[in-house]
Order: C-alpha cells, then structure tokens, then sequence
C-alpha cells in the first residue's frame, strides 16, 4: 500500500493547534511514511507552533470576521477569494487522500477545495455550539467528529461520530500527587488552588485574582497563577506574597493538575477536554469574548450534568467569594464534581478520530 498523504488544517487559537498536531501525530504512528501538510492563517499561532511540532506548514492570507466594524472586515470577501485560489493550488500540489479540518477560517477554504476535487474531508468540531466554518462545510464532509452530544441541528446526524477532544498525551496517566507537591514547592497541608486563563491568559480572570487574592489566602489556600505571557508584567509583583506562584506558562500540566484540588479555568473546548480526564472540582468562567459565546455553552453542557460551577464574567462580584467558600467548606461538593466531570470524559478521542480518518484513505 502506498503511503497516504494528509492535509491537516485549523488554527487561530490553541484550541485549532492542538487538536491538529495530535491528529497528525497520531496518524504518524500508524503510517510512519505518510506525508502530512499543514495549512494555516499565515499571521497567527500556528505558524510557529506546527514547525514547532516538526511539520511543514502553508499559511493563507485569511482571517475572522470581526464583531465590530472595521477596515478587516472590508477586506474579508478580498482574502476569501486569495485563499480559496492559494488553496486550490496547495490541494492540486500536494494531492492529500484526505484533508482534516479542525476549526478556523483557514481550514473552511481548504476543506471547500477539497470538497471540489472530490477528496475526503474530515472536520472536527470542539465545541457545544459549532463554529460557522464547520457548519457551512458539514453538508460536503465525510465524516464529522464531535465532542459534545446533540449536534443533529448543525450537522447531518449520519455523519457525526462521537469521539471527544485529543488531549495532551501526559494527562492520560494520572501523575503522584505527592511528586506534584514537591515540584511546586507546595505546602501539604493547604489546600492548592489552579488558575488558568490560557496560554495568552484572560485579563477579567487577572483582574478578578488580583483583587481577591487576600480573600483566597485567608482560607488556607495557595494559589498556581497562570496569568498568560501578555501580563507577566503586570502580575509578578504577586509572587513576593507567600503561598502565591504567579507564571506565564506551565511546562508540566501533568503535575500541576495532580497538585491541584480546586481550578478557576476558562472554557475552551481544549480546557475543557483537558479537566474531564483530570476529574478535579472546578469552576468554569467564560470569556463572553468569542464567538458564538461558545465558552459558555461548552461550560453550560458540563454545569448542566453537576460537573462544574459556572460564574459569568458579569457575574463575578456578587458570587465569586460565595462560590468559592461553599465549595472550599464541602467536601461531598468537591467529590460529586470531580467525579462527574471524570465521567464526561472521552481518553480515546484521538485514536476514535484517527480510525474515522483512516477509513477514507
């Protein structure tokens, strides 16, 4: 059998980026030989994150609408086409067997292409609430990986497959919880309290931790900040206050998540993946910032199932301390939303994804 050829399209945020490179790295140790092509946004993450990950990337002169009036959107129709001729192009070269996409403007135009030389495409959707890319593609995809249940209103429920998010390798063995105290200089006998506002980190979260840190302090806690590298400068100052780490990025989410025993995270559908095979108590704050409010409906259909807490951004002053206490003074509330959580968990996601890609090669 000759050796297949993929395409591998999504990007803008990480919640894009890692699910592709996880795809790909999976496929790779399947067939060893096989030639995989990233297509991206030719000014965002990716483009330094997939060569990162050690695969060649093509980047498109496209970007997403913005919400307001503005010069960009005048440019959009201008892009679209640049990139659907760019893409028709880089399909014709590099003749894939199947093209994946995982979100993102990018992966629309390469998919569309796709779809018109009659090549397999593959979208996976990370989200509770579809992003318009995957909805306006699903119609013409083969198959439509899914990590949240009923989708049938925007896409063809023949074609959706129930898989999960790819999460990252590490978090699928549980790391010693005592190894995890000692690498962060933890003390035992508090209670240890991860925040997460991604890798570009949140700036409500940042403010919300600034302006209540002496309240977490005062319930025996110690705080794991992970304020984002845009505002390391800002927040630093916080890390001369004992019981307080205030970082940019984690290296070891294996470890920090097993030190953890409540988390302040957004909700991403990566984040979100992520802290259901983690199963620790956690509260969900949506950035209302993006699109479709789809942070919200990702942490709604967890809250739903009693397997997390959701404060909204507006609701932060009046309920973030009540929320905090209530579950820092229960332990059977602690339990019932780490167990829960857990339950909603899907390990095989990637392995489910690639099985459905491999089956139209």
């Amino acid at each position: 059998m000759k050796q297949p050829k993929f395409i591998i399209s999504g990007g803008g945020t990480g919640g894009h980026i890692y699910p592709a490179v996880a795809i790909a790295n999976e496929l790779k140790a399947l067939y060893p030989e096989a030639k995989f092509l990233f297509v991206g946004a030719q000014d965002k993450m990716e483009m330094q994150k997939v060569p990162q990950a050690g695969y060649d990337i093509k980047g498109l002169w496209i970007a997403g609408l913005q919400r307001k009036l503005s010069f960009q959107n005048a440019l959009f129709p201008l892009k679209l086409v640049a990139s659907l001729i760019k893409s028709f192009f880089i399909v014709q070269r590099f003749k894939p067997d199947v093209v994946i996409g995982t979100g993102g403007f990018a992966s629309g135009a390469v998919l569309k292409v796709a779809s018109l030389f009659g090549i397999p495409t593959v979208i996976q959707e990370q989200n509770s609430y579809p992003g318009i890319t995957n909805k306006l593609l699903a119609k013409k995809a083969n198959a439509i990986c899914v990590a949240y249940e009923n989708l049938e209103r925007f896409f063809p429920k023949e074609k959706m497959i129930l898989t999960g998010n790819p999460v990252r390798q590490d978090l699928l063995v549980s790391a010693d919880k005592m190894e995890a105290i000692q690498y962060f200089n933890l003390d035992p006998s508090k209670k240890t309290i991860l925040v997460l506002g991604g890798s570009l980190g949140a700036r409500r979260i940042n403010q919300l931790l600034a302006k209540e840190l002496e309240f977490l302090l005062q319930q025996n806690c110690q705080i794991i900040w992970q304020c984002g590298k845009l505002y390391l400068n800002e927040y630093a100052q916080y890390n001369e206050k004992e019981g307080v780490q205030v970082v940019a990025f984690i290296d070891r989410m294996d470890l920090v998540y097993a030190a953890a025993d409540v988390i302040i995270s957004r909700s991403g559908a990566s984040s979100v993946s992520e802290l259901c095979i983690v199963g620790k108590p956690t509260i969900f704050i949506p950035s209302p910032n993006v699109a479709e409010d789809h942070q919200t409906k990702n942490a709604k259909a967890i809250a739903d199932k009693r397997g997390a807490l959701l404060i909204k951004e507006s609701e932060l002053d009046q309920t973030f301390e009540k929320v905090v206490t209530d579950l820092l003074a229960s332990e059977s509330l602690q339990t019932e939303l780490g167990q829960n959580i857990k339950k909603l968990a899907k390990p095989n996601a990637t392995k489910e994804i690639v099985q459905a890609i491999i089956k139209l090669v």
